[in-house]
């Protein structure tokens, strides 16, 4: 479990590209503190589990599924990215709740500044767009940031300069594809709410509470 909260920027030193998969190799210095190979740490809000340590790095393995539901398949030697430990149970919370498991890959469409902020406008997957709310939290590659607009396809956010400075935000451009994950609680309330086995027609998701479903079940 991870809070969005990111530790360092670390940068890609060599990608080991197999026929489905990839070992990637990291230079790193603040994750490396008390961590051990088994451990987990984000990377660009993927969580990966580290395999190998060195003194100033870890390599980690990426499977199938994760290279097609990311961006991690585009990473090549040089390239920054956002890296943050597993919370500790006495750690702070400072972000939100982050499983580093990519719901899909958005790509940025403006980036505007505004006095000492700067606002980025991210297209995102439907699949995605469905859990993202006004004033809630979303992780752009690993980052806990609060959803500032929703539009159509489209979701906004407003970053403070240190944010963007302490990630790989600041080096997003119009075009650049980004991790998304949706607040991990809507998911779950979603989930819950379906009646199990219910299904719409064609193996599409239910439409969830209705006032059809609240008479069926006496409310």
């Amino acid at each position: 479990m991870f809070t969005g909260i990111v530790e360092e920027m670390g940068t890609v030193e060599r990608v080991h590209r197999g026929m489905h998969s990839a070992v990637l190799s990291i230079r790193a210095k603040a994750v490396l503190e008390g961590t051990r190979a088994g451990d987990s740490i984000a990377v660009n809000g993927v969580c990966l589990t580290v395999t190998a340590l060195s003194p100033g790095g870890f390599s980690a393995d990426v499977m199938h599924e994760t290279l097609d539901r990311s961006a991690l398949a585009r990473l090549v030697p040089g390239t920054r990215v956002n890296l943050e430990r597993a919370m500790a149970a006495g750690g702070r919370f400072g972000g939100h709740i982050v499983a580093g498991h990519v719901d899909g890959v958005g790509t940025v469409t403006v980036v505007r500044r505004d006095d000492n902020a700067v606002w980025y406008t991210i297209q995102a997957p439907a699949a995605v767009l469905r859990y993202v709310v006004e004033k809630g939290s979303v992780a752009v590659d690993g980052v806990s940031l609060t959803v500032a607009r929703v539009n159509g396809g489209s979701f906004a956010v407003s970053v403070i300069p240190h944010t963007a400075a302490q990630t790989v935000l600041s080096l997003r451009r119009p075009g650049d594809p980004v991790n998304l994950e949706a607040d991990l609680i809507g998911k779950y309330v979603e989930k819950l709410l379906r009646p199990a086995g219910e299904q719409a027609e064609h193996g599409a998701p239910a439409p969830g509470v209705t006032r059809e479903l609240l008479a069926r079940y006496g409310f």
